[in-house]
């Protein structure tokens, strides 16, 4: 039997269940080290991951909640270290996976949202040159989604049932993304929430609605010399828990360490 895929794994700055993310990885064929920001970065920036088969980001770092209220969420600079950091990761071709809400992390640092292939914006901002309003959530929602023929669906359900959190959010179709999953349930623009409202306490004032109805929630690229998945479902228990989403990290962790069949 081959040994579980050393996995380190950076997460806070968003709640999450520790224990349920934890089985998921073990379940899926990975021994996960979880560290918490800001030590997660600390280590990146000491180059201390080139023992790990891969990374999963299920952090949302690089944002200051603590802010006066009509700047809030301020953005972080990340420092020189961790940019050259990332960059020593991707040089070696270490695989990433990106999970749920680890696409708005370091809103200051447009290279990271292309390693990813997106963002998700808590203000209005500018992304790739261009500005972008502030993106949406819709907590909680029941939705099913069509996977796309990639070898990270492999052996997955063509249509998954989620009980999760959706995100209205920038997708950088320019980095070259490989689509895994795509919504197929029609969502009211009017149930996504403002991002920038919720998190300012806004009431009332113009309304908020999605700039686009991308349904885009899954994709792989390449980012330097390494692989990329990042997958949008991933809120909550259940969704970790759930046996063809379990599937589906399997397989993208096997593709990002290219492990995946030919």
């Amino acid at each position: 039997m081959s040994r579980p895929l050393k996995l380190f794994c950076a997460v806070k700055g968003h709640a999450f269940d520790r224990n349920a993310f934890e089985d998921m990885f073990r379940a899926c064929g990975a021994e996960p080290t979880i560290v918490d920001q800001p030590a997660a970065s600390a280590m990146i920036e000491a180059d201390l991951l080139g023992d790990y088969d891969a990374i999963a980001l299920h952090d949302m770092w690089g944002l200051d909640f603590r802010a006066p209220r009509d700047e809030r969420p301020a953005s972080v600079e990340p420092s020189d270290a961790l940019k050259a950091g990332w960059q020593t990761i991707l040089s070696r071709g270490t695989g990433v996976l990106a999970i749920h809400h680890a696409i708005a992390a370091w809103p200051a640092w447009d290279d990271y949202a292309r390693m990813l292939g997106g963002r998700f914006l808590y203000r209005d901002g500018m992304l790739d040159g261009a500005m972008r309003q502030d993106s949406g959530y819709c907590p909680d929602v029941f939705y099913r989604a069509r996977t796309e023929p990639h070898a990270v669906t492999r052996g997955v359900a063509d249509e998954i049932d989620f009980l999760d959190e959706l995100y209205a959010m920038e997708v950088l179709d320019s980095e070259g993304l490989e689509p895994i999953l795509t919504r197929v349930t029609d969502i009211e623009p009017g149930r996504f929430i403002s991002a920038k409202k919720a998190v300012r306490r806004i009431e009332g004032g113009p309304d908020w609605s999605p700039s686009s109805d991308n349904r885009l929630l899954g994709w792989a690229k390449t980012a330097g010399h390494s692989r990329v998945v990042y997958l949008q479902p991933g809120d909550g228990p259940q969704t970790f828990a759930h046996g063809e989403y379990r599937a589906l990290i399997t397989n993208a962790l096997r593709w990002i360490v290219r492990k995946d069949a030919a």
